[in-house]
């Protein structure tokens, strides 16, 4: 999934981005909130993660404005104050939650990952497409009994596709939300991990969970948001 983190203390911010690399998130910084407001208004994103005292715009003008854009994309309050008002005028605001610093990082994991499932009506914890299972959380893949064992970029891609069941997803959204924004490669990369893919949760089992569209994309057949 995709994230942007609006944080001005640099080394903080690369230190969650790489954090949430490490977990199979795609990650992109903005260090004011200026930059940060422009990126979420104008680039897909899944969660937005937000200081509160930034420079340029403070978090709290942030999500005012991408409110009033009706940009809906959740959003996570991380921040050194921690004052109730503080948090309450964040969510009232139009922020989804709100963590304040120092903080865990386990607990920042399960809070994304929360507001990745309330993003959409009845999106359960663990992804399902007929027998097979994705469980983000738990960072393990099985089809019916048996486990998958998939790499973070196989685990990120699937997770994706099954976060968006019978639609046809082109290279490019893969590449924006599974790659990164700054992957200048050869875009077949897409297909070799879609291959890579198949021989794992498909072939073993004699399915065919993944469909080529061709010249459009890939569509994941049966899966539960």
């Amino acid at each position: 999934m995709r994230l942007l983190i609006i944080e001005d203390e640099q080394a903080l911010a690369r230190a969650i981005a790489d954090g949430l690399a490490a977990e199979g998130f795609v990650a992109d910084v903005a260090n004011d909130g200026a930059e940060g407001l422009w990126r979420a208004l104008h680039e897909p994103y899944d969660v937005i993660v937000v200081d509160l005292m930034l420079p340029s715009l403070s978090g709290y003008e942030v999500v005012k404005r991408l409110r009033a854009a009706r940009v809906w994309t959740p959003v996570l309050i991380l921040t050194a104050k921690d004052g109730e008002y503080d948090e309450a005028d964040a969510l009232d605001l139009g922020a989804d939650d709100y963590l304040s610093k120092p903080f865990s990082y386990v607990v920042l994991v399960a809070r994304l990952r929360a507001l990745l499932r309330r993003g959409a009506p009845a999106r359960p914890a663990v992804l399902t497409a007929d027998d097979l299972t994705l469980d983000p959380a738990r960072r393990r893949c099985r089809r019916g009994h048996r486990d998958i064992d998939l790499t973070a970029r196989e685990f990120a891609l699937l997770e994706y596709l099954l976060r968006h069941p019978d639609e046809v997803i082109s290279k490019t959204d893969l590449l924006c939300h599974v790659w990164d924004e700054h992957f200048d490669g050869d875009t077949n990369i897409v297909e070799v991990y879609v291959g890579y893919l198949r021989r794992k949760i498909d072939v073993p089992f004699d399915r065919r969970t993944i469909e080529t569209v061709r010249g459009a994309g890939y569509r994941l057949r049966g899966g539960a948001r």
